[in-house]
């Protein structure tokens, strides 16, 4: 079986290039992948579960990494055992090419032979299946790459949260005595800012409208 592809990830040349070396990453990626673990810079052992049409096996395996050109290509070879389910064996080369700033282009080549009850399936099951998981990959890949981002855009807004509260209240301490004072009545009953017209005889402070129980 052999698959030949392109693939455009929204992220720089570099960031990609340290996802494709990042176990973390690439374990969050992989379908079925239940451990993933750098044994040496060049050597991951790794542990996945897969279902191809009615056969359903957990492979076990070894992955090498050779012919590095950081940061741009390097061929990866690895075979695994799913015991009477069969085995599999094979490798890919994988070359990054830059697109803008902000982008890169994947390309891969790869090849694979498999074995015993996989190699009975049929080569358009087998074909369809790999193509789906490789699809599942990059989607999954992708997203790895633009969630630092997203926590990113989060923090940003903390901040803007915190400069507001700051603002309101004056200094960090104050805001910070504020919300301890909040807590401490409400540990004592009270319902700050309670709206029910069956409160409205208190009279506190920051809200009009509260009372203790």
């Amino acid at each position: 079986m052999q698959m030949t592809d392109s693939r455009r990830i929204p992220a720089p040349q570099e960031k990609v290039w340290a996802a494709l070396n990042n176990p973390l990453i690439l374990q969050a990626a992989i379908p079925g992948c239940e451990s993933l673990e750098m044994t040496s810079p060049t050597e991951m052992t790794a542990k996945v579960t897969l279902k191809v049409g009615p056969v359903k096996a957990t492979f076990g395996g070894k992955v090498t990494l050779s012919e590095i050109e950081a940061p741009t290509s390097y061929r990866i070879t690895g075979e695994g055992s799913g015991g009477v389910a069969g085995f599999a064996k094979g490798g890919a080369v994988v070359r990054l090419e830059a697109d803008g700033a902000d982008a890169t282009i994947l390309h891969y080549t790869a090849d694979a032979q498999i074995g015993g009850k996989l190699a009975q399936l049929g080569s358009r099951l087998i074909d369809s299946t790999a193509q789906k998981l490789a699809g599942d990959f990059f989607t999954a890949f992708a997203t790895q790459l633009a969630e630092p981002v997203e926590e990113a855009a989060v923090g940003e807004e903390e901040e803007e949260k915190k400069s507001w509260f700051k603002n309101l209240f004056g200094k960090s301490e104050t805001a910070g005595a504020v919300l301890l004072l909040a807590i401490g009545l409400g540990a004592a009953g009270a319902h700050i800012c309670c709206l029910d017209p069956a409160h409205a005889e208190m009279t506190f402070p920051l809200c009009q409208a509260g009372v203790t129980s």
